[in-house]
């Protein structure tokens, strides 16, 4: 089994940490060469998840930077749809992948909850992710008064129905498996402590599984895709996390500030792919 592979030869085992607003050039200097070099003593040797670290747009050249030489790649925490114009304050995709960026975070909950992003928008982001050789990864789940109405499955479908609206299998396939990673976060269990229990995680990261084998049924495309959970991730749900079988890596946010807190996390994942090659 590959490096970064999971249980369907296919599907890559991923942890990804969102940094958000936080952390100055020089701060993300430092916390990227932690985390190259915790990887580089700690995890010796091991079979790695592809680890993901996306760091604010002005920190990304030097975070970039750093990671030469090392397994870690490097994402964007959001982008515009469109190549270039007058958009005040964007980024085109044509300047992340100019820099070699590789994956971009699509319709995070706080993008939608703070800054208007809807379905319809996520759609446009992604198509234009794939449309220049980015990983989109798009983000979904449900606000806590849904789930507590009993809707958290009706606006997950929505959500990923919409997402994927208009976009092929031949344009989403890749060596077998697929150009796109979904990231499944309850906003209620977002920054707040709370944990969506692995079982319900891994439930709905199934549901949505299902959901992309009925948009490209007869293809290899939701065997091949990367469902990760995200949802105050840490040391102490990691393992369990890792043993669903459904949950193929971890979006994570605060846990990704500290390479000591981190650093357990890409364990979490090493152990799965341990787990399943041994399987």
């Amino acid at each position: 089994m590959g490096k970064g592979q999971s249980s369907d030869a296919k599907r890559k085992t991923i942890i990804a940490g969102n940094w958000k607003m936080n952390k100055t050039v020089s701060e993300a200097a430092a916390l990227t060469k932690s985390i190259v070099e915790g990887l580089a003593t700690e995890l010796k040797g091991e079979a790695l998840p592809e680890i993901v670290l996306c760091p604010a747009f002005l920190c990304l050249a030097e975070v970039l930077n750093q990671v030469k030489g090392s397994p870690c790649k490097v994402g964007a925490q959001n982008m515009d749809y469109r190549d270039s114009g007058a958009f005040t304050g964007e980024i085109a995709p044509p300047m992340l992948t100019a820099m070699h960026v590789q994956y971009v975070l699509i319709g995070h909950s706080e993008r939608r909850q703070f800054f208007g992003e809807t379905n319809e928008s996520v759609n446009l982001k992604v198509k234009a992710a794939l449309a220049h050789g980015l990983t989109p990864v798009m983000c979904v789940g449900e606000l806590l008064e849904q789930r507590e109405a009993g809707q958290a499955d009706d606006v997950v479908r929505e959500q990923v129905v919409a997402g994927l609206a208009g976009i092929t299998a031949e344009q989403i396939a890749q060596d077998g498996g697929a150009r796109i990673v979904i990231a499944y976060e309850p906003v209620w269990a977002i920054g707040t402590g709370k944990n969506c229990e692995s079982p319900e995680a891994n439930r709905v990261c199934g549901l949505i599984r299902a959901i992309v084998e009925e948009l490209y049924s007869g293809t290899n495309i939701s065997a091949g895709t990367s469902i990760l959970y995200g949802g105050s991730v840490k040391a102490s749900t990691i393992d369990e996390q890792m043993q669903q079988e459904h949950i193929d890596g971890a979006l994570v946010g605060g846990a990704s500030l500290k390479a000591e807190d981190f650093l357990p996390l890409i364990k979490g994942g090493a152990k799965r792919l341990k787990s399943f090659s041994h399987a």
